[in-house]
């Protein structure tokens, strides 16, 4: 199952927000997920600069091969924007995530 992680990024310390993401990808990744994260291209980013659109278009295109998005807390438009275009696509939400695979 491919999971969307839907996190803060630039609200807060950018390091520690992508350090946390990574974090719960790599929890999911040990239950048999896989996670597409978003926060990754933080380091593409330092290679090659691409306007804040480009970045949130790239994302919302991944999150459509998606079969679930898992939104992690604390405020985010960016997040919040993507959780509402998986509502709108059917793809379901999650607010928590307890080890259980079959999360969808």
């Amino acid at each position: 199952m491919k999971v969307y992680i839907a996190a803060p990024y630039t609200n807060g310390d950018t390091i520690q927000n992508v350090r946390r993401v990574i974090d719960f990808a790599d929890s999911l990744a040990s239950c048999g997920l896989v996670p597409f994260i978003p926060h990754l291209t933080h380091f593409w980013h330092f290679v090659h600069p691409h306007d804040i659109e480009f970045w949130y278009k790239y994302d919302l295109e991944w999150l459509r091969n998606c079969d679930v998005l898992i939104r992690l807390s604390g405020e985010s438009k960016g997040a919040d924007a993507e959780v509402e275009l998986a509502k709108t696509l059917g793809i379901p939400v999650v607010y928590s995530f307890d080890g259980d695979p079959n999360i969808a």
